[in-house]
């Protein structure tokens, strides 16, 4: 049987089985999939847990040997042995094999793998483990897919948002999903159940650090020159990461370079802006932002952007904080005509 992680929870309400494998790149989900089924072990009454972790000295004998023995103290247990590397060698397919014709029923055994190749899922020892057992891919979630990942996620804890804040908080943790995982529990730590605000999420994801990077971004965007000075400076003074502050500064050009050239085409701002995913507070920022953007000048303050980078990263020099100020200034006084 093949689940996926987010089915698995439905899959234990209805009993254990005795043979679980866990494979996939998603640390999260695997972490949580191995957690659930130890828990639903527990609630089976099964308290004695053996890990096995079969690295490069692992004697495979001690698979076989966990297999045919319990304790005095528990009559049935869960063994949890994990291969780090994917690989078992010949050894290990052998004993992997033989395990599974030989599953003991007091046993619930859990097998944890990383990501594994097309090649490895079709040796015989995995099929093997496929046939006679559960297997949960814990694969990653797509950037298109978490919006609605973390809607479920936010549903478990009461919670709700809109299409526009998920899609905002998904890109904002850029498919990390520990990243989203820890932003949905400090919602659930901040406010109460209900539907969630974009203003209140736009707040909790950014910490101080970030929050400050964006509003100097903000003022570049709303044309205030003297605020992104100020802004800059205290960064600065702070001693802001200027791969971070290049970064704000150049996904907002980057977005009016995107929105200034869809606008040129077809001179539907509601659409441009939709397209670039532009939404809540920011949208307005924009909207008078392009009227002074044009597409020509966004080019010339992403190619500045990218002379910048090579400053950061060392590959020529000058002065980056200089750079920086010079950047969003002339962003910050661009007209429309420039």
């Amino acid at each position: 049987m093949k689940l996926n992680a987010e089915d698995l929870p439905r899959h234990l309400s209805k009993g254990l089985q005795p043979l679980y494998v866990i494979h996939g790149a998603a640390m999260l989900l695997a972490i949580e999939a191995a957690d659930a089924i130890r828990a639903a072990a527990r609630k089976e009454g099964i308290s004695e847990r053996e890990v096995l972790i079969a690295d490069s000295g692992f004697k495979w004998a001690e698979l076989r040997s966990s297999n045919q023995s319990l304790s005095l103290f528990a009559s049935r247990k869960i063994l949890d042995l994990r291969i780090p590397t994917g690989k078992p060698g010949v050894d290990g397919a052998q004993a992997l094999l033989e395990y599974c014709q030989q599953l003991n029923p007091d046993t619930v055994t859990l097998i944890s793998l990383p990501r594994l190749d097309g090649t490895t899922m079709k040796t015989k020892w995995f099929s093997t483990l496929a046939e006679q057992g559960v297997v949960i891919a814990a694969d990653e979630i797509a950037l298109h897919e978490l919006p609605l990942w973390i809607a479920t996620r936010l549903q478990r804890q009461g919670q709700s948002a809109d299409t526009d804040t998920l899609a905002f908080l998904a890109q904002r943790v850029e498919g990390n999903l520990l990243a989203a995982f820890q932003e949905i529990q400090k919602l659930a730590l901040l406010f109460p159940e209900g539907p969630l605000s974009f203003e209140q999420v736009k707040d909790a994801v950014m910490d101080v650090a970030r929050y400050d990077v964006f509003k100097l971004s903000e003022a570049m965007l709303a044309g205030d020159a003297a605020r992104y000075v100020h802004i800059l400076e205290g960064l600065r003074a702070e001693g802001t990461a200027t791969v971070l502050i290049l970064w704000a500064l150049a996904e907002d050009i980057r977005t009016m370079s995107k929105v200034s050239r869809a606008m040129q085409h077809s001179g539907n701002l509601a659409n441009a802006l939709r397209d670039a995913r532009v939404w809540g507070v920011r949208q307005k920022l924009v909207e008078r932002a392009v009227r002074r953007f044009s597409p020509a000048f966004a080019e010339r303050a992403l190619r500045q952007a990218a002379q910048i980078d090579k400053l950061v990263k060392g590959l020529r020099s000058g002065d980056v904080w200089d750079e920086l100020m010079q950047l969003g200034v002339r962003c910050a006084r661009a007209g429309a005509s420039a």
